[in-house]
């Protein structure tokens, strides 16, 4: 019995030499001065050996229970300390400033048509959006340009089906089938502005995108005129870039419109000195508008011996061109972190 615990002092001595780690050592502790350790379990049956053997395997076992509490208590020690000197080692003072987490923004052509559609929100318009993916009724039809128009060759057209009749879907080339969209479910006076995206089947180049952002607006009421067109479209102008910005209208073509015209602004950057913007003009184009067609408002059962009204497009990517002296539109989906950090 004695030469049984002097084995098992020895053993577990060495296996405490090791212990590094405060788990470990509980683990040590359970099973050599716990409950059911071979240590306690000698401690209890001392009843059963002889009265000599009792007292020496007695003195014997509580002297190593004792050796062995006591190299637990200094290894506890040792581990505290150790375990103090690698918090001193990694502490943290609360008194520094903290690190502030990188935020998001918005992406500068949400941001642009944020701005567009905030001011003519201010003007008393209503914002609506349409689907992505129209009928050709909607996109063509409606607005004046029947199958075989040549005004369909304006629109370079992703068709989603093969058939080209009313009920063929394509992907939207402008947000103008909102405008029927909307005079279908509402009744003059109607004032929108439509914010999308558009689909056309071109060649990218530093002015052409495949899918671009557009806005689209119809204002539709009694007494309506080109001078209500000309004072939206100026305010608009001088909200958008600034008070000192002259605008010019000239006539232009647009098969659901009669008369059209086209929206310029006085060069940004050389104020109608001619620069490389503006193409050495002095002036930028950056919509196209006029007064809805009145064959347009017959389809939809308006009369337009009662109401009119006039729309109006814009290009959306163009307004941070023209601000910002952009000019490749590419730049703005190329998803270069570089270039849109800027904004």
């Amino acid at each position: 019995m004695l030469e049984q615990l002097k084995e098992l002092h020895t053993q577990a001595l060495d296996e405490l030499e090791k212990i590094d780690d405060p788990r470990d050592l509980e683990l040590w502790r359970v099973q050599y001065l716990g409950k059911k350790s071979r240590l306690t379990q000698t401690l209890r049956s001392l009843a059963a050996l002889p009265l000599e053997e009792r007292r020496s395997v007695g003195v014997r076992a509580n002297e190593i229970k004792r050796a062995l509490q006591s190299g637990l208590t200094e290894k506890e020690k040792i581990l505290a300390e150790a375990r103090l000197v690698l918090l001193e080692r990694e502490k943290l003072d609360v008194t520094l400033p903290g690190r502030l987490a990188p935020t998001g923004r918005f992406h500068v052509i949400t941001q642009a048509l944020e701005e567009i559609c905030d001011v003519f929100r201010g003007m008393g318009f209503q914002i609506v959006e349409g689907p992505d993916v129209e009928w050709d009724y909607y996109n063509f039809e409606a607005l004046n340009i029947p199958q075989y128009h040549p005004a369909r060759d304006m629109f370079a057209t992703l068709w989603i089906d093969s058939e080209m009749d009313k009920k063929a879907r394509l992907l939207r080339t402008h947000t103008s089938p909102m405008q029927i969209r909307v005079m279908e479910k509402v009744r003059p006076p109607i004032m929108v502005v439509v914010p999308g995206r558009c689909y056309r089947y071109e060649a990218t180049d530093a002015t052409h995108e495949s899918m671009f952002y557009q806005v689209e607006g119809l204002a539709v009421d009694e007494n309506i005129t080109l001078a209500d067109l000309k004072g939206t479209l100026f305010e608009f102008c001088r909200r958008l870039f600034g008070e000192q910005r002259k605008v010019r209208f000239r006539c232009d073509y647009f098969p659901f419109v009669e008369p059209g015209v086209e929206v310029a602004i006085d060069c940004l950057a050389c104020s109608r000195g001619g620069c490389r913007l503006c193409g050495y003009t002095g002036w930028i184009e950056i919509l196209g508008a006029g007064m809805v067609h009145p064959d347009v408002l017959k389809k939809i059962d308006i009369d337009p011996e009662v109401h009119c009204g006039f729309a109006f497009g814009l290009g959306v990517e163009r307004v941070p061109m023209l601000r910002y002296g952009i000019e490749d539109i590419r730049l703005f989906y190329s998803n270069e972190l570089r270039f849109l950090k800027q904004f």
